[in-house]
């Protein structure tokens, strides 16, 4: 059977609900109704003459049919996604868009991007950073860095790094010299983000019990609880990854206590539906190679204030 050219973009638009399963959701990615997409798998149905997708009122869900459609598409759309981008970068430089975290960005990748630069200088790294969650839409982000369980639906997450956590403070924290036992760290002003493990956790794992904990300062972000603690507001939950830098630099010190192994890692991820392309995995594998490495590298001396 052949596919009328009008019909094409009737493809498009099922890889997308097909995706998504959500009519609504294909919608606002392609920018479209959601009757313009119904139309448009309506059409694509009478062509074939199957139905591609059970109609609920809940929403809608792949027939087997639909699946074997949409296994065929997205693999088209991703190899002629691939051509494109190599056309579009004939002079041979690649663009790879990356979203990430703020905190790791600053106090783990930054001080070792210069290194993959350095390995892969066709390659033009652009990288958002933020807190919410990745979506891959189109222009969107190619890889995604998360912090969390690795799993994600809709989602291939590739192991990173574990961390774990460990109370800081500045040096120069009134108190901190006198500190001689997980316990005496409540004594402290304490410093503390929105990550789901924190000081009672922590405690609890150092074997401290009874303990009335005094109300914190609470920064969104992890970066800023580390600031925060490097400015002598108090003494801080940090994440290794975090905290490596500061303490590499003497800017704070590890008080006493256990390591708590964290609850969540570190992944690269991407669409289930599309395969990376070879820069995508390029710098996968790069990332995974510097997880060994817990030294940060310091910056050239003329980087240096």
């Amino acid at each position: 059977m052949n596919l009328r050219p009008a019909l094409l973009p009737a493809l498009g638009v099922f890889a997308a609900a097909a995706r998504h399963q959500n009519f609504a959701h294909a919608a606002e990615e392609l920018h479209l109704t959601a009757s313009a997409v119904s139309h448009h798998i309506r059409k694509l149905e009478s062509l074939l003459g199957v139905v591609l997708f059970q109609r609920h009122a809940r929403g809608v869900k792949l027939t087997l049919e639909g699946r074997q459609l949409a296994d065929a598409a997205t693999s088209a759309l991703s190899d002629i996604e691939g051509v494109a981008a190599n056309l579009r970068h004939a002079d041979g430089v690649s663009v790879l868009r990356v979203a990430t975290l703020h905190s790791l960005t600053y106090c783990w990748l930054l001080p070792r991007l210069a290194r993959f630069t350095a390995l892969h200088p066709h390659i033009r790294l652009q990288v958002d950073t933020g807190i919410a969650l990745t979506r891959f839409e189109e222009g969107g982000p190619d890889l995604g860095i998360r912090h969390g369980p690795g799993q994600w639906p809709g989602l291939t997450a590739q192991h990173l790094m574990d961390d774990e956590l460990f109370p800081v403070a500045s040096p120069a924290l009134p108190g901190v010299a006198a500190i001689a036992a997980p316990r005496d760290i409540a004594r402290l002003p304490l410093v503390t983000d929105l990550a789901l493990q924190g000081w009672r956790d922590w405690f609890r794992a150092a074997g401290v019990r009874g303990l009335r904990l005094p109300q914190m300062h609470s920064f969104s972000d992890s970066t800023d609880a580390m600031q925060a603690a490097v400015y002598g507001v108090g003494a801080a939950l940090a994440r290794r990854v975090v905290a490596q830098p500061y303490l590499q630099r003497g800017e704070l010190l590890r008080l006493p206590g256990p390591a708590l192994n964290a609850r969540f890692a570190y992944y690269a991820v991407y669409p289930s539906h599309r395969p990376p392309r070879p820069v995508v995995q390029t710098f996968i594998d790069w990332l995974r190679s510097q997880t060994a490495e817990t030294e940060i590298p310091p910056p050239p001396a003329t980087a240096r204030i």
